[in-house]
């Protein structure tokens, strides 16, 4: 085995140590004992615990910057919508332990560490709205703060991711991807209708249009016409007002 394929090696371990046991329990000497090196051997190639786990965070943030392709808005922008959305599930769903670890508020680790976290979770949110940014230039993101639409978007991410590493049966993957693009949908992506269809715009005047399976808004009541206005105006006025006592004037003697 090579230099390369030790430093691999070492790397696998600590990837599967920190799965099973955390950040903040695992040990190197858990590490070693898995890749079965010794334990000068790990210190060869990373100088403590937090250096080969940032090496394994590097190596996932590396894998989102990958999965994330370029919208091309004369293709099927649904379908490369979805597929970012998958590649993007996938790597984190893949790396249970980085995810959840990287996504939470990091209790018990020390400072030092903290503060590459929370730069590792910038990075991943800069990314996120330099291609929502990408998108809007491209018309198939809706105008608006980039910087909001990355928080919404991480923050709804993270509670699935969270929610899913937390239930006895995790839901599968195409569901999470298929929910999280119909929330976004919803929100802030611009889709052009289907051919030979008009596009879900309101004219002046008119109420917004429908999505579908949407219930049907009760109609306003309509305003009286014209013609009825100045009748209507005066019956309210005779009901109204009381009738009016005439005076008389006494007749002189």
């Amino acid at each position: 085995m090579n230099k390369s394929e030790r430093r691999q090696a070492l790397l696998r371990a600590a990837r599967t140590v920190f799965s099973e046991k955390g950040y903040h329990e695992a040990k190197v000497d858990d590490i070693v004992a898995l890749a079965k090196v010794a334990k000068g051997t790990f210190y060869l190639y990373f100088p403590d615990k937090r250096s080969v786990f940032g090496e394994l965070v590097r190596g996932l943030f590396s894998r989102l910057g990958g999965a994330i392709l370029r919208v091309d808005p004369s293709a099927d922008v649904e379908a490369q919508v979805k597929h970012n959305i998958r590649a993007i599930v996938a790597v984190l769903l893949d790396d249970p332990a980085l995810t959840s670890i990287l996504l939470s508020h990091a209790a018990g680790l020390d400072p030092a560490f903290v503060k590459e976290l929370r730069a590792f979770r910038q990075e991943v949110k800069l990314l996120l709205e330099q291609s929502l940014a990408e998108g809007q230039r491209l018309g198939v993101i809706e105008p608006g703060d980039t910087e909001l639409y990355a928080t919404f978007t991480i923050g709804a991410l993270k509670e699935v991711l969270f929610e899913n590493a937390l239930e006895d049966q995790a839901r599968p993957r195409e569901r999470i991807v298929t929910a999280l693009y119909d929330l976004l949908r919803r929100g802030y992506l611009r889709m052009d209708p289907a051919p030979g269809q008009p596009a879900l715009r309101a004219e002046p005047g008119q109420p917004a249009p429908r999505a579908e399976g949407e219930p049907e808004a009760p109609a306003p009541r309509p305003p009286p016409a014209p013609e009825d206005a100045a009748p209507a105006r005066a019956a309210r006025s005779e009901r109204a007002s009381p009738p009016r006592a005439r005076r008389t004037r006494p007749r002189g003697n």
